[in-house]
């Protein structure tokens, strides 16, 4: 409040609950997850908005676990929040993007990549 911030952004590894306490007209909370438990911890911090990770495969040689299209869509209808895709969305599969049920985006590894394409398609 002291910066005048227009709303913040909750790391999936924060899971403290005291953020839904925070509740003035134009302030907006968004938190990141990457399972149902960290959703969970979101919709209680009193999240608008919450950046789901790993829609598509990724690189990463950890990280193996992606939800897909299908399994996305099912959490959006199960769990009435407005989630942001993120992880693994390439020139490739930019097709897909269009059977989501979202309103936004979130990618940026391809943008440091191609950016004059990527601008090209919106």
């Amino acid at each position: 409040m002291k910066l005048k911030a227009t709303g913040i952004y909750i790391s999936a590894y924060n899971k403290q609950i005291n953020y839904s306490k925070v509740n003035y007209a134009n302030f907006k909370i968004i938190g990141s997850a990457h399972n149902f438990n960290e959703i969970y911890i979101k919709k209680k911090q009193g999240c608008e908005e919450i950046i789901l990770s790993r829609l598509f495969k990724t690189n990463y040689p950890k990280k193996k676990s992606f939800l897909g299209v299908i399994k996305f869509n099912l959490i959006c209808l199960l769990i009435k929040k407005n989630f942001i895709p993120l992880g693994g969305i390439r020139l490739n599969n930019l097709g897909k993007i269009k059977l989501i049920n979202t309103t936004s985006m979130a990618f940026l590894s391809e943008i440091k990549k191609k950016p004059a394409i990527i601008s090209r398609l919106f």
